[in-house]
């Protein structure tokens, strides 16, 4: 569990540095990291993942937090099944997906939105922007589903 805490801690403080250095720093404009691809903006997402249910009314966006915090302990109640019998790569999986999580839900509760920078796009093509908290979460997700996918099968004999 110590390694899992110490991802999840490492993601969480790397996340909010970053937006409160996005914040701070590109209020008054991008800055283009790799010309026609890679740029940093600033962009407050009051949806979930991608932008989905930014639609939704400012009075109704609390249920955006309430399903992030649900998700967040749906995602304890698997961890703690799976963590104790798992492997080294479960828990850096969970750990990346946790700190990930609680960043974005941090930012939620504290702007009622979640600051995004980074913005990857070709010609107009454009994928929506994200931060730090998304790329754990994306990796961490990716990671868990190999340890499923490639665990050897657990024998229900006893033996």
């Amino acid at each position: 569990m110590i390694l899992l805490f110490a991802i999840a801690g490492f993601v969480f403080v790397a996340d909010q540095l970053t937006k409160l250095w996005a914040l701070r720093g590109l209020a008054a404009g991008p800055i283009v990291v790799v010309p026609g691809f890679v740029d940093l903006m600033l962009v407050l997402n009051p949806g979930v993942a991608f932008g989905i249910f930014a639609w939704l009314p400012p009075q109704w966006r609390w249920l955006v937090t309430v399903f992030s915090l649900a998700a967040l302990v749906l995602l304890c109640s698997v961890a703690l099944r799976i963590v104790p019998g798992g492997g080294w790569l479960g828990r850096i999986a969970l750990g990346l997906v946790f700190g990930g999580a609680a960043g974005n839900l941090l930012d939620r509760w504290r702007l009622g939105s979640v600051v995004d920078f980074v913005d990857v796009h070709w010609r107009q093509y454009h994928w929506p922007a994200f931060n730090v908290a998304d790329s754990a979460i994306t990796v961490g997700v990716v990671l868990l589903a190999a340890e499923i996918a490639f665990a050897s099968p657990r024998r229900q004999d006893g033996g």
